[in-house]
């Protein structure tokens, strides 16, 4: 009877916590496309959908509609803070005119918890709640060495870290790079999984060239698209069938480009730009593939490997060792190595038993990394911080 009576309160205080209304402020520079946008746009929907009240602040002006939908529940502000500085004077007064904006803005949608997402935004959240006796969580997205933030930047990040109610890194990885002090007041919750939509489509037209690796990554250094050129282009003797896409829009576009030309695989290689719902691509592609100098969580590699494809991706710092198991999920190979790398994409364009054999195994990242799992992880931190 004991028994009984201890499951049903157990019970009783579960279904009373899911019915709790928590007043949440989200930040983040803007929702443009982008890792950290997308996981953000993905919480605000997901608590907005329970029935929690959800304001979303960004630093843009709100011209630009969000690259990821929103819940038409989520009340969307742009505070119209983002620009660039020509001085130090001038910097330190658009900042403190930030702050002040942002700490009005936060005070009026009356949150019981603030959750900002990326250094400088969280640097200036946390000068803007100093006082407000508001609890904020601060999130670390990236690895943070590939962030260069300065040196004024990186002061304030050392100083204002530890008077968050907690840090979040996406990996031990990342904030492992933390102080002590700041590694006191940090936990790890990994980015949610998405399971792509796999329903059939209607359209006979097909947007990849098959046998098709995919690639999905801003157009920049860290996600190392130059690496998996020279690698796919040292294959051209053997593979002369296969075509790569690279969906994304960055700085390095014309380089990039410029490359396919030189190394003579223009017109095997897509560079279609941004793409908001990836899941056609996902369906139609053979392998999957990311050369990343460095990451986060990526939320394109676990979507793929939800999706049912087998993966290759570089052993960089933060993100893929968490996610694959070397030969048994996917491969893992050095990053930074093209041989490495052209030799893995060889090995696995040629077998397609092996092909067949790691796509069955990559759909268990999300019994690891599924969204109600990373989500009810959040709920138990954010009620925390609530109440403390």
């Amino acid at each position: 009877m004991i028994h009984l009576f201890i499951d049903s309160m157990k019970q009783w205080i579960n279904e009373s916590i899911s019915l709790i209304v928590m007043r949440l402020t989200l930040i983040i520079s803007s929702l443009s496309s982008g890792g950290a946008e997308r996981v953000m746009s993905v919480m605000a929907n997901y608590w907005a959908k329970k029935g929690w009240q959800v304001t979303l602040l960004t630093f843009d002006d709100g011209h630009t509609a969000p690259f990821y939908p929103l819940d038409s529940r989520v009340s969307h502000l742009s505070l119209a803070l983002a620009g660039d500085s020509s001085n130090s004077l001038t910097a330190t007064g658009r900042n403190l005119a930030r702050v002040r904006r942002l700490r009005s803005a936060i005070r009026r949608s009356r949150p019981d918890c603030v959750l900002s997402f990326m250094d400088q935004v969280n640097v200036l959240t946390l000068l803007a709640t100093e006082g407000l006796r508001t609890p904020v969580i601060v999130v670390e997205q990236s690895w943070p060495p590939s962030q260069q933030l300065g040196r004024a930047w990186n002061q304030l990040r050392n100083w204002t870290y530890p008077r968050a109610f907690r840090v979040v890194g996406v990996t031990k990885s990342v904030l492992s790079h933390f102080s002590t002090r700041i590694q006191s007041r940090s936990c790890v919750i990994p980015n949610p999984v998405l399971s792509p939509t796999l329903v059939p489509d209607s359209s006979s037209q097909k947007l990849l060239d098959h046998p098709a690796l995919l690639a999905i990554g801003r157009l920049d250094r860290n996600k190392g698209h130059d690496l998996l050129l020279k690698a796919f282009a040292g294959l051209n003797g053997r593979h002369s069938n296969w075509s790569l896409t690279i969906l994304g829009e960055g700085p390095l576009r014309e380089e990039l480009e410029s490359m396919c030309r030189r190394l003579k695989i223009e017109e095997r290689v897509k560079l279609p730009g941004r793409v908001s719902d990836t899941s056609r691509f996902l369906r139609e592609a053979s392998i999957f593939v990311m050369a990343s100098r460095s990451e986060g969580f990526p939320m394109a590699l676990g979507e793929a490997m939800a999706c049912g494809l087998p993966v290759i991706a570089t052993n960089c710092p933060s993100g893929p060792a968490e996610m694959i198991s070397d030969g048994v999920n996917g491969i893992l190979v050095p990053s930074e190595n093209v041989d490495a790398l052209s030799s893995a994409l060889d090995r696995l364009m040629t077998d397609a038993e092996l092909r067949r054999a790691l796509s069955l195994r990559a759909r268990e990242v999300t019994e690891r990394f599924g969204l109600d799992s990373i989500m009810q992880t959040w709920e138990a931190l954010i009620e925390q911080a609530a109440r403390a």
